[in-house]
């Protein structure tokens, strides 16, 4: 894909490399960033002298934060990391949604019905053309995913999705750098032995390409058995440990570790990246250093957002109340879909995020929800 292609957005020159970066920082930073940018463009509204009568101004915000592998190899957009930001700036609090990357959702279609794995739904956005009978109603102009991506992503949080942000890992890598590395914590200890390795995803580790079918096979049960040259192992000691970019972006997408594996770990473990990250920026006093480093990081960014609003600064950043939150296994049930990919469904039926919905409006609302009920069996999957 063209990497003018990713660059593509509809705001004026002078104001793209501010509000790219701040963008970044939003993501890797967690809130403080977005509330920043929302409080104060909130505070302009309600201190400038009104001539006429006005609408109430929208007080809340839902944004869709992606993390994707980016290059060349297959699977490049296939998202690894799908986190939803509401943000309150009337009541000055915030809400981080983690969603697994493994989740089976309903694709809007114009005549078949078809289902995916979540993390899919970006890179059909950018590639409608594959596609065919995508619903044209939910597609973006000028190539960007944004629509699909709000319309899914809606369905399974019931939130309105109102602004989208993708960054690739070279810009989260970047980012950290620049920041001289993060301290995170490790909470317990884990080995992973099936780390992808970047530029490897292809290679058929001396094996012939006759027998490419057969060693498919073999990876379905384990990849690094059919291809051992494409991993590595990663190790993370409990305790407080200093990261640089790689080390974060290994630790932040980690899944196959037998102790703390797959996606509701890796999730929580993102979020304590984001933390990390926000201490530091705040530590070091970074955000006067901003513009020396834009023209490193906005390559890496597409977004949906328009530069009217959002602004860089406000003194009531330090006020908010932010909360996290994991969408956890007791709404949701491992399966298989028709065509054996592991996924995960909402534990009352395929497609059915009434449970899901109502949770995250009880953690934005402050109470403190009790999932009840029993899974349902296995459902028919259409593909």
């Amino acid at each position: 894909m063209p990497t003018t292609r990713l660059k593509r957005i509809e705001t004026k020159r002078k104001y793209l490399a501010i509000i790219l970066l701040s963008l970044l920082l939003i993501l890797i930073v967690g809130f403080y960033f977005l509330i920043i940018r929302l409080a104060r463009f909130y505070n302009k509204i309600h201190t400038q002298p009104q001539t006429v009568v006005q609408e109430k101004p929208k007080t809340t915000y839902n944004v869709i934060f992606l993390g994707y592998g980016g290059g060349q190899h297959q699977g490049a957009f296939l998202t690894d990391t799908m986190m939803v930001a509401h943000v309150d700036f009337e009541k000055k609090k915030a809400v981080l949604i983690s969603l697994p990357r493994d989740i089976w959702v309903k694709i809007p279609t114009k005549e078949s019905p078809f289902y995916s794995k979540i993390n899919a739904v970006y890179q059909m956005g950018l590639f409608p053309e594959n596609y065919p009978d995508l619903d044209t109603n939910y597609l973006s102009s000028n190539d960007n995913p944004s629509g699909i991506v709000k319309k899914v992503v809606g369905d399974v949080t019931g939130l309105k999705i109102d602004y989208f942000l993708a960054v690739d890992f070279q810009g989260f890598v970047n980012a950290i750098d620049i920041l001289r590395g993060i301290d995170i914590n490790v909470e317990n200890s884990f080995v992973d032995k099936e780390y992808p390795i970047e530029g490897k995803e292809d290679d058929l580790c001396g094996k012939n390409e006759e027998d490419l079918p057969e060693l498919e096979k073999i990876a379905t049960e384990s990849a690094v058995l059919a291809f051992p040259c494409r991993y590595e192992t990663v190790t993370f000691s409990k305790g407080e440990t200093h990261m640089d970019g790689q080390t974060a972006l290994k630790f932040a997408r980690s899944r196959h570790s037998s102790e703390e594996g797959g996606d509701f770990k890796r999730a929580q473990r993102q979020q304590q990246v984001l933390e990390a990250i926000k201490n530091k920026v705040l530590s070091i006093n970074f955000i006067p250093k901003i513009v020396p480093f834009l023209d490193d990081l906005d390559d890496h960014i597409i977004t949906d957002v328009k530069a009217d609003k959002f602004l860089l600064e406000s003194p009531n950043a330090n006020q908010y109340n932010v909360t996290t939150y994991v969408i956890k296994d007791e709404l949701l049930s491992y399966d298989r879909s028709d065509d054996g990919q592991f996924i995960v469904i909402p534990r009352i039926g395929i497609n059915k995020w009434k449970e899901v919905n109502s949770t995250i409006d009880n953690i934005i609302k402050g109470v403190t929800p009790t999932p009840s009920g029993r899974p349902a069996s296995k459902p028919t999957i259409k593909l």
